[in-house]
């Protein structure tokens, strides 16, 4: 197993918009995936490809992977919930309302793809015999007549 692993903690996007980018890449091609990312106008979608880069620096220093990005694909990708940032908002008469700003621990692992075995498959060729009725014998010549009289 090349298994190739990489991390980002604490990233200031919440987690449900992160998740929108994560299930697109889920179980595709890396350079596939590096295509796709850089045209989304998502926020979330520049860190996710900087840990793509990191994920395939990765894969070419410690698994020894030729070319990552024809080779291997997103195994999977999982989106938690960080620390939030505790925030103050002013109200009416004099209160204040806590809010929260919330992050993502993103965590992506890339796979090697498997090569592919090509099968070859024999089928035989099954002659069906069709029967015509009588009936429709005689539609078939009476049509020719039909049209030629119209």
């Amino acid at each position: 197993m090349n298994e190739v692993t990489a991390k980002v903690n604490g990233l200031h996007i919440a987690p449900r918009k992160v998740r929108l980018i994560a299930d697109d890449i889920r179980g595709k091609n890396v350079g596939d995936v590096l295509v796709a990312l850089t045209f989304r106008e998502k926020k979330a979608s520049l860190p996710i490809r900087k840990l793509i880069d990191s994920a395939i620096a990765n894969a070419k220093e410690n698994a020894k992977v030729a070319n990552p990005e024809s080779e291997m694909f997103v195994k999977t990708i999982t989106v938690d919930e960080g620390r939030p940032f505790k925030r103050y908002r002013p109200r009416a008469r004099g209160r204040a309302v806590m809010f929260k700003r919330r992050t993502s621990h993103v965590t992506l692992i890339l796979d090697v793809l498997a090569k592919k075995e090509k099968k070859v498959v024999k089928t035989a060729k099954t002659t069906k015999t069709t029967k015509t009725t009588k009936a429709a014998k005689t539609i078939k010549k009476a049509s020719p007549a039909v049209t030629a009289k119209k």
